[in-house]
């Protein structure tokens, strides 16, 4: 039988708990009382979690925190667990940033809260913490909704109630990761905003767009206008400008349905289906072989 320390929570009551621990990194929030911490830890003490879903972090926000912390010392504790493999050490749970930069700024405690949570629930409060930062990257927040649905089972709209987000944000969010990795990662390096890939999800070739789009400093509404001409438009070097496609008209609950098809399989999906008709064709794009595989997968279970 299965012991109830393994079984994830749900989301509803459970992560409202989850969420209560986790706490802004910076002083963004500076009207914010401090938390008492459990214990001073020494910081070689203090490891990362292996699993920790965010992998970049900027090194100016990071000497910027450590001047604070040299000054002011850190605010508010990191979440740690006893660490599953070595006795007297620890592992983060939320707040790596500041663990980061507590080196930097050559503390030699560092105060924490301890929490005996599971392998789940680390992954789950990590992902957490990372969506509610101001400075995540539209691909980095988009792959912790991913996780989120995927891993633990939420829905979209109760992961909007629960983190104060619409549905739609979500939803929207969750689609840019169908894109393929160039596109991607001109988003992670600030090259092009949301507004922009989100113009781009519905081309067949948006890697091509994309970089007309950052060559030219175009503006989100130039880049609607020029995904729906098609690369050879007015915003082409000949000038001259190409016949847009004809859109083929859709009602809001098929454009909703393929929103959230597109959200959970994280690639584009169209749907063709004329009102008054039973039958329609469902369309699903992939970007890489790897996307392919894994919706052959998802596809034989």
């Amino acid at each position: 039988m299965t012991s109830k320390k393994s079984q994830p929570r749900g989301l509803g009551r459970g992560l409202s708990a989850l969420m209560a621990d986790v706490t802004t990194e910076s002083p963004e929030r500076p009207t914010d009382a401090p938390r008492r911490p459990d214990l001073m830890v020494p910081v070689e003490k203090v490891r990362p979690n292996p699993n920790q879903p965010r992998r970049d972090f900027d090194g100016a926000l990071l000497e910027d925190l450590a001047r604070s912390i040299s000054e002011k010392g850190i605010l508010q504790p990191l979440i740690v667990r006893p660490a599953p493999d070595r006795d007297g050490e620890y592992e983060i749970v939320a707040g790596e940033r500041r663990w980061r930069a507590a080196q930097m700024a050559k503390l030699h405690q560092i105060p924490v809260l301890v929490r005996d949570f599971n392998d789940t629930e680390v992954l789950e409060v990590a992902i957490i913490e990372n969506i509610q930062r101001a400075d995540l990257n539209p691909v980095e927040e988009a792959f912790g909704y991913q996780q989120l649905m995927q891993k633990f089972g939420h829905t979209q709209e109760r992961l909007a109630d629960a983190l104060g987000k619409s549905r739609s944000h979500i939803a929207n969010s969750v689609r840019l990761l169908s894109l393929p990795d160039e596109v991607l990662t001109f988003l992670r390096e600030g090259k092009l905003s949301s507004g922009h890939a989100r113009a781009l999800i519905t081309l067949d070739d948006p890697a091509a767009i994309a970089r007309q789009v950052i060559q030219k400093s175009l503006s989100v509404r130039e880049t609607e206008k020029l995904a729906k001409a098609g690369i050879g438009n007015i915003f082409s070097d000949t000038g001259r400008s190409a016949k847009p496609r004809k859109e083929i008209l859709k009602d809001a609950d098929t454009r909703a349905l393929e929103d959230d098809l597109s959200a959970s399989l994280t690639m584009k999906v169209e749907i063709e289906h004329v009102p008054g008709q039973e039958n329609g064709r469902i369309t699903i794009h992939y970007a890489s072989l790897d996307q392919l595989d894994r919706l052959i997968g998802m596809l034989s279970i």
